[in-house]
């Protein structure tokens, strides 16, 4: 009979702690000024997300303002034809995001009157939001407490705890899904959420992390199994930035 593997380690307490105080600390310092970090919008905080998948924020900021002139909340954008929606989204590319935000739009106003639900359950219910998108709506927009695993936070949290394996496996996505929801704090959410994501964007990068002015390599499984060299391989992960 074959033994079940075993299963991974998450953080203990004072892992978690340290981590957490960490990683405030530098986006206190490093945290980049972003429109939609201005508003809590749930409108406002989808469109980024959507526009943001796939997509550097520089190629995003011009676009999110003209997009918000034109259709300011979602009933503006579900009264939208969907072909013309889609040229206002040019040139960023991935035109199903457009056409899944166009539709959410209109969802959003037939079932919910206009306003974008907060249960996850709900949200789920949308076609084109994910676990992620779910998580960063309930966690900017609505102030709750709400993991988030997008390809930077994954692979901040993979060489951080993990820094060995296939981080591109069902299993390891599961449990850096596990380890997202342990290691969030419990206040300070949203400011813990917006770090994760800027510190794999600007800092844990996938080609060039910048190690020798990182607060975490002390306790980073990567850099003290491997050293930097480790974070150009397979497993490093491209996103946003």
């Amino acid at each position: 009979m074959s033994r079940r593997p075993a299963a991974l380690p998450l953080p203990d307490p004072p892992l978690r702690r340290w981590f957490r105080r960490r990683l405030l600390d530098w986006y206190r310092r490093h945290g980049r000024s972003l429109p939609w970090r201005e508003t809590r919008d749930p409108y406002r905080i989808l469109v980024s997300e959507i526009m943001l998948q796939q997509t550097q924020v520089d190629r995003v900021l011009p676009k999110y303002h003209e997009w918000l002139e034109r259709y300011p909340t979602f009933e503006a954008l579900s009264r939208a034809d969907e072909e013309e929606v889609v040229r206002v989204w040019y040139p960023l590319g991935y035109n199903i995001r457009p056409r899944r935000l166009h539709a959410i739009a209109r969802d959003t106003v037939e079932r919910f009157g206009g306003t974008l639900p907060a249960e996850p359950e709900a949200l789920l219910s949308f076609k084109g939001i994910g676990e992620y998108t779910a998580g960063a709506i309930r966690s900017f927009a609505f102030g709750q407490r709400a993991a988030i695993l997008d390809t930077n936070v994954a692979r901040v949290l993979y060489r951080v705890f993990v820094g060995d394996g296939d981080a591109s496996s069902h299993a390891m996505k599961r449990h850096l899904w596990q380890i997202s929801w342990t290691v969030l704090p419990r206040r300070h959410v949203y400011d813990f959420n917006q770090a994760l994501m800027d510190f794999g964007a600007t800092a844990c990068t996938a080609r060039a992390p910048r190690c020798d002015t990182c607060p975490m390599t002390r306790r980073c499984r990567t850099f003290v199994r491997h050293g930097r060299r480790t974070a150009t391989g397979r497993n490093a992960g491209r996103a946003r930035s």
